[in-house]
C-alpha cells in the first residue's frame, strides 16, 4: 500500500439507520432524543424514504439519517441493517476514490454522486472480492466531501 496518501478523513458526517418504518424511529431520535429534522430525500433508483436529522451546529454538525425502504421488497435492502452505513467526511473526495481504487478498496456501483444532503459522496462496499480486497468488513462506508467550512473547522 502506498503511504502517500492525497486525502484525509476529517471526522463523521453521518449514521444511518434503517428499519422496516421510519414512525418508531423518530419516537427514538426526534421526539425522545431531540435530534431535529431538517429534511427529507426520496430516491426510487436507492429505494429509500429518509429522514434527515441532525445534532450539533456547523462544521461539527452529524447527521443522523432514518431511513426506510419504499418497497420492502427491493433492494438495496435499507431496512434490514439496522446500521445502514456511516458517513465520513473526506477533504477530497475525487482523489481519495482514485487513490483507495489503487490500493484495492472496492466500491459499491454509483460512483461519485449527489447525496441526500447535496455533498458528493460514494460508497465503500461492504464485501471485498478477488479484483478488490480491501472494503467495508460488512459495514457500507459512505465518503463525503466536506465543503471549505467543513475542512477548515476539522483540519
Amino acid at each position: 500500500m502506498s503511504t502517500t496518501r492525497p486525502f484525509k478523513v476529517l471526522g463523521i458526517q453521518q449514521v444511518a439507520i434503517g428499519g422496516p418504518s421510519k414512525d418508531r424511529l423518530r419516537t427514538l431520535w426526534v421526539d425522545t432524543l431531540g435530534l431535529e429534522v431538517t429534511g427529507n430525500f426520496v430516491s426510487e433508483r436507492e429505494n429509500v424514504d429518509e429522514d434527515i436529522c441532525a445534532m450539533g451546529k456547523g462544521a461539527f454538525k452529524v447527521e443522523v439519517d432514518l431511513m426506510q425502504p419504499l418497497d420492502p421488497d427491493k433492494k438495496p435492502a435499507v431496512h434490514t441493517t439496522p446500521l445502514n452505513h456511516i458517513g465520513l467526511w473526506i477533504d477530497d473526495l475525487p482523489k481519495a476514490v482514485e487513490w483507495l481504487t489503487a490500493q484495492g478498496v472496492r466500491f459499491a456501483p454509483g460512483g461519485i454522486r449527489k447525496g441526500a444532503a447535496g455533498y458528493d459522496i460514494c460508497f465503500l462496499h461492504p464485501k471485498a472480492n478477488d479484483e478488490f480486497p480491501i472494503a467495508g468488513e460488512g459495514v457500507l462506508i459512505e465518503l463525503v466531501q466536506a465543503p471549505e467550512e467543513v475542512i477548515k473547522a476539522l483540519s
